[in-house]
Formats: C-alpha cells, sequence, structure tokens
C-alpha cells in the first residue's frame, strides 16, 4: 500500500514552524531546525519509507530516505504547513533576527564548527553527485572499450582517438574540467553569497587566456611540492602563480568560503537600493586578484599537500594503505569526514594521472553491500516486509549506483550486530588488495584513471581488474556470509513484535504506528487490547466474548472468563458520537489488516451514506492530514479517535477531499472535519468503509460499539467504558 511520509516526517522534527530551510541530496532530507531539541529522532525512524534519522549539531537533522528522495522532498514542501513556515521565515525572519536567536542559544556542543565544516563541503558537491555519476560511467566505459581491445589506451599520453571515440570522450570531459565552476557555484550559495558571482569569480582562473598568460615562462613546484607546478608572470609589478586549475575543487571551496563573509558586510555597508549594481561589482572587484594572486593558489599548494601526504604513505607501504582506508572509511562516511577524500581523489587524477585511493574505499563499499545482501537475504526468510523493502532499494543504490548511505544509515547503524562482520570483510578486501599489491609489484596498489563511484557498473575502471575484482567480491561474500550465519538483530530485537509485517505500509495519522507494538508501549509490552467484540452486560464488564491480543508477544489468546456470577467494579461511562450517516459494521470487515486485526486499537467501522465526516464529541483536531483522508481528535473525556476517511485514499492526495479544519481546533460535536466526493473515490476504485478507532484504549476498561446497523452523525457509536 502507497504511503505518504511527508506529514509525519514534519511532525517528527517538530514541525513546520520549527523548519528553519530544507535541502536534500541524493539520499537524504536536510532540515536546518529552529530548536533541533523538538526533533524525535526515534518517532522519525518509525515513519515507514524512513532509512534512518541523523541528528546533528548546529539544530541540523537528517531523515534517510533512499532514491524517492526527491519525492517525499516534494510532498514535503508541498503541504500547507510548510508553505505558511516558508512565508512567515521570508517576512517575520530577518538575517539579524535568525543570528540574534542563534547567539541566545549559545553553543550547541563542541563539535558544531565541525557539523558546519562538512556541511559546507557536502552541499558543495551534493547538486553534482548524479553528473559525476554520469561522467564515472562514461569513463568506465571508455575503460572497458579499451580492455576489449575497441580503442587504443584512450587516457594515454600521445594517443589520438578517433573523432566519434574522442566525441564520446568529451562526454565526461566537460564534468571533470569544469567542475572548479560547478563547485565554486554551489558552495557560494551554501555560504549566503550570489552563486553566479562566485561562478564568474572562479571562471577568471580557467579562460584560456588567462592560462596564456604563462606560456613561455618556466613552471616550477608551487613552495616545493612537484604536484603544483605553477608559472609566476608579474602583474602590475607584482608575482601571480598561473597554474591548471581545471578539476581543482579547493581553490573553490576557499574562494567561496572568503566571498561569503564579504558578500553579508556589503550588503550590511551598502544602501538597499544601492546592492543590486554595487555589492557584485565589488565582490569581484576584490574577490578576482584576491583568488589569482593568492586563494588560487594558496588552494593548490592545500589540495598537492594533502594529495602528497597520503600519496607518501600509499608509497611507503601499499600493504598497510589497503588496510587501513577500507577499515576507516566506516566511520569517516557517517561524519561527513569522506569529502576532504574525494577531493584529493579528483586532484590525484589531476596531477598525477591516476588514484589509488579508490581502490582500497572499493573494500569498503562492497563490503557495505554485502552486510545489505546479508540482511535482505534474512529479511526475505523472516517475511520481514519492511526490511526488505529497506534493504532491497539499499543494495540496488550500492550495487547499480555506489551509493553506501541508504545502507548505512538504514540499517547498519540501527544494528549493533552489523558493524563487526562488516569490518571483517572491509578487512578481507584490504588484505587481498595488500597482498595481491605486493605480490604483483603494484608500487601504487590499485588504482584507476578517473574519479568513479565504486559500484559493480565501474569495476573495469580499476587497475589491474582481476585483483580489484577479487579483492571486492570476497569483501562482498564475506560481509554477506557473517551477516547471513549469525544475524544482525540482538535477541530483543529478534522477540520484537511479529505483526509489523501484516501492516504492509498501512497508512496512519497522528504519528501513531501501523504496529501493534506502538499501542502496547506504554504497559511495557504486556497491555492486552481487547478486540471490538468485548461485551458489557448491566454495568459488569465480561471478558467471556473477547479476545485478546498479546501485543508484545504477537501471539493471540483468549482471555479466560470471570466465574458465574463474579463482577468487577467499573468506572463511568463515556459515549462517543457517530461521525457519519450510514451502516455501522464489525471492525473485521475493513479490508485493510490493520484496522480488521485491531491493531491500531478497538472500534467500528461505518460504511458512509453521506458525504461529511463531523467530529464525535467535543475536543482538539491534533491531526488533520491536508489530504483529508484522516483525522485524530482528542476528545475532552481523554479518548483520543482516529477517523480514517476510506482505505488508501492517501493516495488521492486530497483530491475529493474539502478539510474544514487544522490541527489545533477546537471542535463540539457535530462541527464538520471534511466534505469528501463519493465519486472521485469510487472512480479511484478504492474503498469509501471508514474505521473509527480509540487509540488508547488500554487507559480505559472497554471499548464497545453500542450497536451494529444504520446509524445518523451523532448517535452513540461507542461506550467506553473508564477504569474503577
Amino acid at each position: 500500500m502507497a504511503y505518504d511520509p511527508a506529514s509525519e516526517i514534519i511532525d517528527a522534527v517538530g514541525g513546520a514552524d520549527n523548519v528553519e530551510s530544507l535541502t536534500h541530496c541524493a539520499t537524504r532530507l536536510r532540515f536546518q531546525l529552529r530548536d533541533g531539541d523538538k526533533a524525535d529522532k526515534d518517532t522519525a525512524e518509525k515513519i515507514p519509507g524512513v532509512l534512518g534519522a541523523v541528528p546533528q549539531a548546529g539544530d541540523r537533522f537528517q531523515v534517510v530516505i533512499g532514491g524517492g528522495v526527491q519525492n517525499v522532498y516534494n510532498e514535503i514542501m508541498a503541504l500547507p504547513s510548510m508553505s505558511g513556515a516558508r512565508t512567515a521565515t521570508t517576512t517575520a525572519d530577518s538575517d539579524a533576527d535568525i543570528k540574534a536567536r542563534e547567539r541566545a542559544k549559545g553553543p550547541r556542543g563542541k563539535n558544531a564548527w565541525l557539523d558546519t565544516l562538512f556541511e559546507y563541503l557536502s552541499d558543495s558537491f551534493r547538486p553534482i553527485l548524479g553528473a559525476l555519476l554520469g561522467a564515472s560511467l562514461f569513463i568506465t566505459f571508455m575503460a572497458l572499450m579499451a580492455t576489449l581491445g575497441v580503442i587504443p589506451a584512450w587516457n594515454s599520453p600521445g594517443v589520438t582517438l578517433d573523432p566519434s571515440w574522442a566525441f564520446v570522450n568529451l562526454m565526461w570531459q566537460c564534468v571533470f574540467v569544469f567542475l572548479p565552476l560547478m563547485v565554486a557555484y554551489n558552495a557560494s550559495a551554501k555560504i549566503g553569497a550570489d552563486p553566479w558571482v562566485g561562478f564568474a569569480i572562479m571562471a577568471v582562473l580557467m579562460l584560456p587566456g588567462f592560462t596564456a598568460l604563462g606560456e613561455g615562462v618556466e613552471k616550477t613546484p608551487l613552495f616545493g611540492f612537484e604536484q603544483a607546478q605553477v608559472a609566476i608572470v608579474q602583474i602590475w609589478g607584482l608575482p601571480m602563480p598561473i597554474a591548471d586549475y581545471s578539476s581543482q575543487v579547493f581553490p573553490p571551496l576557499l574562494m567561496a568560503a572568503v566571498l561569503g563573509p564579504l558578500y553579508k558586510l556589503l550588503k550590511k555597508i551598502i544602501p538597499a537600493n544601492l546592492q543590486l549594481i554595487f555589492v557584485p561589482f565589488l565582490a569581484m572587484l576584490i574577490m578576482i586578484p584576491l583568488t589569482a594572486f593568492l586563494i588560487g593558489p594558496i588552494g593548490v599548494y592545500v589540495g598537492a599537500g594533502l594529495a602528497s601526504f597520503l600519496a607518501a604513505i600509499n608509497s611507503f607501504s601499499p600493504f598497510i594503505f589497503a588496510i587501513v582506508i577500507p577499515l576507516a572509511y566506516p566511520f569517516m562516511v557517517p561524519l561527513g569526514l569522506h569529502w576532504p577524500i574525494n577531493a584529493i581523489m579528483l586532484l590525484n587524477i589531476q596531477t598525477l594521472g591516476y588514484d589509488f585511493i579508490q581502490g582500497p574505499m572499493g573494500a569498503w563499499n562492497f563490503a557495505c553491500f554485502g552486510a545489505t545482501a546479508g540482511v535482505l537475504f534474512l529479511a526475505w526468510r523472516e517475511k520481514d516486509k519492511d526490511m526488505k523493502q529497506t534493504a532491497t532499494g539499499a543494495l540496488a543504490a550500492g550495487l547499480l549506483g555506489g551509493i553506501s548511505e541508504p545502507s548505512l544509515y538504514g540499517i547498519h547503524l540501527r544494528y549493533k550486530r552489523i558493524y563487526p562482520r562488516m569490518l571483517v570483510g572491509c578487512l578481507t578486501g584490504g588484505l587481498i588488495i595488500g597482498i595481491g599489491s605486493l605480490v604483483l609489484g603494484l608500487k601504487n596498489g590499485i588504482t584507476t584513471q578517473a574519479f568513479v563511484f565504486t559500484s559493480l557498473l565501474t569495476i573495469p575502471a580499476f587497475n589491474p581488474i582481476g585483483l580489484y575484482t577479487i579483492a571486492v567480491l570476497s569483501a562482498f561474500f564475506v560481509a554477506m556470509a557473517l551477516i547471513i550465519f549469525s544475524g544482525y538483530k540482538d535477541p530483543k530485537d529478534k522477540a520484537a513484535p511479529a505483526v509489523a509485517g501484516a501492516a504492509d505500509g498501512s497508512d496512519v495519522v497522528g504519528g501513531v504506528r501501523d504496529e501493534a507494538a506502538s499501542v502496547s508501549e506504554v504497559a511495557g509490552g504486556s497491555e492486552l487490547l481487547p478486540d471490538a467484540g468485548a461485551t458489557r452486560a448491566g454495568g459488569t464488564a465480561t471478558a467471556g466474548a473477547a479476545t485478546a491480543t498479546a501485543v508484545a508477544a504477537g501471539t493471540a489468546t483468549a482471555a479466560a472468563p470471570k466465574g458465574e456470577g463474579e463482577t468487577t467494579e467499573v468506572g463511568a461511562l463515556i459515549q462517543i458520537a457517530s461521525p457519519l450517516d450510514g451502516n455501522a459494521v464489525s471492525l473485521d470487515t475493513v479490508p485493510d489488516p490493520v484496522f480488521a486485526g485491531g491493531v491500531m486499537g478497538p472500534g467500528v467501522a461505518i460504511e458512509p451514506s453521506g458525504d461529511t465526516v463531523y467530529a464525535p464529541g467535543a475536543g482538539t483536531v491534533v491531526a488533520a492530514q491536508p489530504t483529508g483522508h484522516a483525522f485524530g481528535l482528542k476528545l475532552d473525556s481523554g479518548v483520543e479517535v482516529l477517523i480514517h476517511v476510506g482505505i488508501d485514499t492517501v493516495n488521492l492526495k486530497g483530491e475529493g477531499f474539502d478539510v474544514k479544519v487544522v490541527n489545533g481546533d477546537k471542535v463540539e460535536t457535530g462541527s464538520p472535519l471534511v466534505v469528501f466526493d463519493r465519486s472521485v473515490i469510487e472512480k479511484a476504485g478504492y474503498a469509501l468503509i471508514t474505521p473509527v478507532i480509540v487509540l488508547n484504549a488500554d487507559a480505559f476498561d472497554t471499548v464497545d460499539p453500542v450497536k451494529l446497523g444504520p446509524v445518523s452523525h451523532g448517535e452513540p457509536l461507542l461506550d467506553v467504558q473508564t477504569k474503577a
């Protein structure tokens, strides 16, 4: 069943009013919140479709979705509550207001600056990941053609390709040659400057005319680094280093980091009516010479220094390097520490003509994907539908795209037994690469001449391909086998309810999960949930006709009847009115296993004859879905009621529903909640039957239908007996 998690996710992060801004990457929603303490990690991770949640310092919060993140992002931004939040942020909160609020909170942890740094790096690369992935597949294709002898060694010096193949080669070169411009645009936008101004500043250093300034001048190592060759020319009597900035990433990152504060300063001191002209002009006037003379060369120097450091380690011992990298990456990726390494990979290719990091990194990636494959195997064997969905999506993203985040956040970081077994796979792959490099005399280990995502599709890009293939497949199958044979769940996880699979992703409302566990948690997993068939007689609560679901154990047991003549003291009687005109039927007739099985709670269902849903009592609307398909109310009596209009009607995305209330509204018995168009729902093929559920039944003694059959809105529908 389809499920729209947008409203649930917004509730989990503290509501739309708590959202400062929202962006997304290839797999994750990235929230900047007003108050990070309001976000609930556990609640977010229980939402169907959510693979994981990652709280961060600085009021940041990430929700891992996987490949469908764009759709979820669009659905969230389409919520009426988010539209209001965006307007409020734009009109009510100035930059000064936001700064003042952040200063008032004080530091949020000693690592807030670190989060800020890696968010900057991440968001500078995130929007171009698709282009990088596409380019990496072009490179892999060219490498495969060269391996098969179809074309000569396409990237060797002096090789001239046929124009047709040369054109194919340009398809990936365009991404890497102009990568500094893409990074400059993204980094400038992230830092709060005009991204096109950042683009223009970096573009000056990439003009053929700028490079031509160094023609005929002997190149020398910058500060002694052989990888940083520059030509020194005199400009206005000052020495300017002329370097090849294509594929460089550190110069645009450093440039944008300086441009951001300068841009804000200029906007602060220049009158608003002159900012459109003079802020970009002065920013370019200052930053172009500063970048050409100082920032650009420093970026080249920093990149060359880091690359030389790692190259020295690899040259000293490719064996050690091949082991350390795959064992370090599982801990670097969750912290975002892999982003600087990605930049160094690109620099290695630009300066050395090859990279030596991606080969060992492949051992980590394939061990990660192998662990996910092991979890998928067990999920199929255990018929765990939720985990099958999660693991299938994560494995596809990994093996085909080389993206590890869905596996990491959706599965591995949730189950502590996975990491040790995955690390064995990493070690296996690293050892094979290290030993193989010694045996084959590979002084640089496994190398690749292109920046690629380590997946099944990019294996041909590595040299030697045979050693790399053996290493990554060994890492994959070792991790997979260890997970299959030892399991990934703790004993307490294995004893969790087995009813989640029956939910099958059913839509829910108001943060209520489609699992029995959510109903029983308040009783420590031992509460018994009476079904809608429980009866009352003469004010005496009897359990003879009732069944009970042992929720925590996931097993059904019959409640023992009282002895003959034995009675139990009862509390007050609360009556819940019918919210609809129609025909009341037992809950087990609902064509949905979650409602029919009483997983959400006891109640009745109504086959509506009218087109309006009314409040069943006086209280507060705590969850009014913008799609109109479901409402959660907390009545003044303390009863929490869920009214779910039709089955799977969430798929209509609000079509045919005219919602009359919003969250927080006070209602009286008979207040209209929504008017629905029967013809729209029926034409779409969805059932109109409407479950009316008491969500907090464990707080009461019994929940019984008053009668079944014809009923009008406002008439008594459910009797709720309070505990004595």
